[in-house]
């Protein structure tokens, strides 16, 4: 029964994860500080959405370690927490590319015969 509580416990850590992952918004930041540390104003201005909706994503990003701060005096600077979550992002497009193009493929074969 251990065991099977422990998967549970992991199963829901991944949905965790993957729900930040569930908002457009944070996973344009998510790119964004993949280029460079940024701070709220930065990403505010960068990504052109209020600074409370910035704030309160990162929230959500700092909660499931997606990114960390760093504070020098007032200024709170965000940071990728790992850059293989760019790389998962990246096998996800790459994968939804491939579907997308059985689709599309799909589709002409359809017309096609028509």
């Amino acid at each position: 029964m251990v065991n099977q509580t422990l998967k549970q416990e992991i199963i829901q850590l991944e949905a965790d994860f993957c729900a930040a992952l569930s908002e457009p918004t944070r996973i344009f930041i998510l790119y964004a500080l993949n280029d460079q540390p940024l701070n709220v104003t930065e990403i505010t201005n960068e990504l052109g959405i209020p600074q409370p909706t910035t704030s309160r994503h990162l929230k959500i990003l700092r909660e499931r370690g997606l990114v960390y701060t760093e504070r020098q005096g007032t200024v709170i600077t965000y940071h990728l927490a790992d850059e293989r979550i760019i790389q998962a992002l990246d096998l996800l497009r790459a994968t939804m590319r491939d579907r997308m193009t059985h689709r599309a493929n799909l589709i002409n074969e359809l017309t096609q015969e028509i």
